[in-house]
C-alpha cells in the first residue's frame, strides 16, 4: 500500500499509511517469536527507507545485522538482508568514484568476516576489501561445484545462491567496476545452464531441476537491474543491456520486472520497428499474457508522447493531422490479445481495452 501511494504521488495518504504500516511492523517485532526474524526486520527497514526515513532505516538495518549472529555467507537470511541494505545504499551514489569507501562496501565486506557486525564508521580498510574478495570468490566456487552434484538440497539453496551472486557482483561493481560485476553474473549463469542440462540428461526425476530456472531468472533480473543503474549514473552503451533483456525475455516471457526494464529502454529509441518485431516473435512463441500487455503499454506510451509533441505550444489548436496509425495498431493488439487463450479470460485486459476505446 505504501508503494501504491508512492507511485500515485498521494502525499497525505502516504503519511497516514506510513504511520499505520510502521505501527503494524513494530507490533509484529514486539512478539517474542519474531524478535530474531530477519525477514521481518528486513521488511521494516525497507518500509522506513520507502517513507524517506533513511537514517531510521539504517538504524533498523544495523540493529538487525548486529543481532543476526555470525552466520556470514552461509546464512541465506543474512545474505538477503545485507544485499537489500547494500542495494539501497548504492542507489544513493551519484557516481562510482570513491565507492570503495562507501557504506555499501562496508556492509558487503562485513558479511564475509563471520564476526559480529560493526556499524559503518566512515571508512573501509583496503586489506578487508582484498580479504572479502577472496572469501566471495571461494564461496561462489564452492557453491557452484556443489550445485552440480546436489539434488534435493537445491530447493533451499536457490535463494542462497542468488543472494551470494548478488552480493559478490555488487561488491565487484563498487570495488573494481561494471565489467567485473557482469563477469560474475555471466559465470554463474553459464555454470547453472551447464549443470541444468547435465541434470536433465542424467536423471528423469530430480527435485533440484525445478530450481535451475528459478535461480537463473533471479540472477538475470539482478544483472539487468545493475546495468540499468550503471547507465543512469555514468556513460555506458545501451547494447549490452538490450541484448541481455531480449535473451532473458525469450526464456522468461512472464517476468514483469524484465518487461518493465525493456519498455523503459525502448522509450529512448526513436525507431519502434525493432521492439515491435521482438514483441511479435515473443507473443507467437508463448501462451503468457505479459508480452501482450507490455506490447500494448509500450504503444500507448508512444502514442502519449506523440500527442504531447504535436500539441506543444499551440494553445487551443490541436494537431491538424490526427495520429491514427498508432490508434489502429493498439486496437489490433487488443483484438489479437483478447482472442488468445489466456487473454479471453483476463479481466484486466478487457478493462484496458474498454478504457482505451472510451
Amino acid at each position: 500500500q505504501v508503494i501504491q501511494c508512492l507511485q500515485a504521488k498521494k502525499k497525505k495518504k502516504l503519511k497516514a499509511q506510513g504511520r499505520k504500516s510502521k505501527k503494524l511492523a513494530k507490533n509484529f517485532l514486539k512478539a517474542p517469536d519474531n524478535r530474531n526474524n530477519l525477514s521481518l526486520w528486513k521488511l521494516y527497514a525497507y518500509l522506513e527507507w520507502l517513507l524517506g526515513n533513511t537514517d531510521d532505516s539504517r538504524k533498523v538495518f544495523d540493529t538487525a545485522l548486529c543481532t543476526a549472529g555470525t552466520g556470514g555467507l552461509k546464512s541465506a537470511q543474512l545474505c538477503s538482508l545485507s544485499l537489500l541494505y547494500a542495494q539501497l545504499e548504492v542507489e544513493l551514489l551519484e557516481s562510482t568514484e570513491g565507492a570503495v569507501m562507501s557504506r555499501a562496501v562496508h556492509i558487503l565486506t562485513k558479511l564475509t568476516e563471520n564476526g559480529p557486525y560493526v556499524p559503518y564508521s566512515g571508512q573501509v580498510l583496503p586489506v578487508n576489501v582484498l580479504k572479502a574478495r577472496k572469501t566471495y570468490e571461494h564461496a561462489l566456487q564452492d557453491f557452484l561445484s556443489k550445485t552440480a552434484v546436489s539434488d534435493q538440497d537445491q530447493v533451499k539453496d536457490t535463494d542462497q545462491l542468488v543472494n551470494l551472486v548478488g552480493c559478490y557482483a555488487l561488491f565487484q561493481y563498487l570495488t573494481v567496476g561494471i565489467d567485473a560485476a557482469v563477469l560474475i553474473y555471466t559465470q554463474a549463469s553459464e555454470k547453472l545452464e551447464v549443470s541444468g542440462s547435465q541434470k536433465c540428461e542424467n536423471t528423469e526425476e530430480n527435485f533440484g531441476i525445478l530450481n535451475f530456472p528459478t535461480a537463473l531468472e533471479a540472477i538475470t533480473v539482478l544483472h539487468t537491474n545493475l546495468l540499468r543503474f550503471h547507465m543512469k549514473i555514468s556513460i555506458y552503451p545501451l547494447n549490452p543491456l538490450r541484448e541481455a533483456l531480449t535473451e532473458a525475455l525469450k526464456r522468461y516471457p512472464s517476468n514483469q520486472s524484465l518487461w518493465r526494464s525493456y519498455i523503459h529502454i525502448q522509450r529512448k529509441s526513436h525507431s519502434a520497428s525493432k521492439a515491435r518485431r521482438f514483441f511479435d516473435s515473443v507473443t507467437r512463441s508463448t501462451n503468457s499474457l505479459e508480452p501482450w500487455l507490455f506490447a500494448i503499454q509500450a504503444e500507448q506510451m508512444r502514442k502519449k508522447l506523440t500527442e504531447k509533441v504535436q500539441r506543444a505550444d499551440v494553445g487551443e489548436i490541436h494537431c491538424t493531422i490526427p495520429e491514427t496509425g498508432l490508434t489502429n495498431r493498439i486496437v489490433a493488439l487488443f483484438e489479437h490479445a483478447v482472442q488468445s487463450e489466456n487473454g479471453t479470460h483476463c479481466p484486466l485486459l478487457w478493462r484496458m481495452y474498454l478504457n482505451f476505446m472510451v
